[in-house]
């Protein structure tokens, strides 16, 4: 089983969107700034604001394809906290 997640920066006020076999890992990787790439560049926790489980990798690529379109992101948008929101 993968998982497709969506984790949020709330001193940035970034997104990021991926996949992963094991999310608990990932999201350690992500804060410990061990994931080297687009989220090691900021600071801040990274927070888990959205997930979903696929069976396949293949199936998590194509899903992870779409949340990162356009009506994907307003779509993950959707789960940033409240306060956030209103400042977009």
């Amino acid at each position: 089983m993968y998982t497709v997640y969506a984790i949020y920066n709330k001193s940035a006020s970034k997104i990021y969107i991926g996949q992963t076999i094991n999310l608990e890992v990932r999201l350690n990787l992500h804060n410990s700034k061990t994931f080297k790439g687009y989220t090691s560049r900021f600071d801040g926790e990274w927070q888990l604001i959205y997930s979903e489980t696929v069976g396949t990798r293949q199936e998590a690529l194509k899903r992870e394809k779409q949340l990162k379109s356009y009506q994907g992101r307003l779509f993950v948008k959707k789960f940033t906290p409240r306060s956030d929101v209103a400042q977009r």
